[in-house]
């Protein structure tokens, strides 16, 4: 059958509301030093806000895709963005740190149908680059992220909580730019997504085998996400105590640790093409481990250098392990996408939770010397199956 051309405007549409949707999303992380101080937040309060956000998103992400598997809903992804404008609404003047809770809530439920939904339509799009369709559209979503620390520091942190409801005029355009994407996936709905999908026949392996593979990409996961959220949660907090540098300096030491993790992004699908994606993933998880190991020693020059390292290693390995995964599940692109997204936040919750209360009993710089030793996990790549020789014959 012949190869469909990659739909590069389609990709590029996605990518672009990824950004403005994970932009969105990053102003939670970013705004923490102001909500701690206007609501009188402890560590084990802000790690709740995250744990909030991540767990609406996670629980409902695997939902989302299995439903869509068997039903695909174009229109959804406009759908999504609209409970992502309502939590900005509800953020922009909650009084109460209930209220506050209640905001996330309803972010976290958007993305909990965006992300899974645009991976498939990235996949649709891929003309078989999966690798690159994956990262192409997570690069929007990263730079999104890095985006978020310095419009809160430029434009929030001046003007004042309720200035986060001038972002919802980002959300009306990302609403806007998914309708016409679910107007082009209505159209190629009927040659359904598999049907083109090279990989649909699956590599040869046992129900254990392919078990045993998603345990160990799961374990990666958590791996790289527990270490990133310490990171996007308390990295600010580090940078002020340990080296007492300003709110606006600790925002831009973030923002070049997100777009490292931008860049690791987009490098990390179009290598795992060629190279192949285990190689990826043993590079990413494990190759990070000297940098995290020397960070909570480091002066405050090398902790800037060596987060930018960091971000760039480790950020390359999602769209290998996402697309190593739906070549172990063929035919459930949105199911496996749902499962890995979901896992990837609510990880990311539960260990922001985690560390704030490791924080609050001793201390910010201790949390960073427990999650170097993270990156080890990345051992257990070793149990991975080699599919790449499958893929290539196909």
């Amino acid at each position: 059958m012949k190869q469909a051309r990659t739909v590069f405007r389609i990709l590029a549409a996605i990518s672009f509301c990824h950004l403005l949707n994970d932009m969105m999303q990053s102003l939670i992380l970013a705004l923490y030093p102001l909500l701690k101080r206007s609501y009188h937040l402890d560590f084990g309060q802000i790690g709740l806000i995250t744990l909030t956000n991540q767990l609406t998103a996670s629980l409902l992400q695997p939902l989302v895709g299995l439903f869509t598997d068997r039903r695909p809903v174009p229109y959804s992804l406009a759908t999504g963005m609209g409970f992502t404008l309502t939590g900005l609404l509800i953020l922009s003047s909650a009084p109460t740190f209930g209220a506050v809770l209640l905001a996330v809530a309803f972010m976290g439920m958007g993305s909990s149908v965006f992300h899974p939904e645009s991976s498939r339509v990235a996949r649709m799009a891929s003309g078989g680059q999966y690798g690159l369709a994956q990262s192409l559209f997570q690069v929007g979503g990263n730079a999104g992220s890095s985006l978020g620390p310095l419009l809160a520091a430029f434009i929030v942190v001046p003007a004042g909580q309720r200035s986060i409801a001038f972002f919802g005029a980002a959300a009306l355009v990302a609403m806007v730019v998914l309708l016409h994407v679910g107007g082009w996936y209505k159209a190629h709905l009927a040659p359904r997504e598999m049907s083109a999908d090279p990989s649909a026949g699956g590599p040869c392996l046992s129900g254990r085998k392919v078990a045993g593979a998603l345990a160990v990409l799961m374990a990666l996961i958590f791996s790289k996400y527990i270490y990133l959220v310490s990171l996007t949660s308390y990295y600010t907090f580090y940078l002020i105590t340990k080296f007492h540098v300003p709110v606006r300096a600790a925002q831009i030491h973030l923002f070049m640790f997100l777009a490292a993790v931008a860049l690791g992004t987009v490098l990390g699908g179009p290598v795992g093409d060629r190279v192949g994606r285990k190689y990826v993933i043993w590079c990413s998880i494990l190759g990070v481990f000297p940098f995290t190991l020397m960070l909570p020693y480091a002066n405050l020059f090398w902790t800037g250098i060596l987060t930018v390292a960091i971000g760039l290693i480790l950020a390359s390995a999602f769209s290998a392990i996402l697309v190593y995964a739906q070549e172990l599940v063929p035919g459930k692109v949105g199911t496996i996408a749902g499962l890995f997204f979901g896992l990837a936040f609510g990880v990311a919750g539960v260990g922001a939770a985690l560390l704030g209360r490791l924080a609050d009993a001793t201390s910010i710089v201790l949390v960073y010397r427990v999650c170097s030793f993270l990156p080890l996990i990345g051992l257990l790549t070793a149990f991975l199956p080699n599919i790449e020789p499958h893929t290539k014959r196909a």
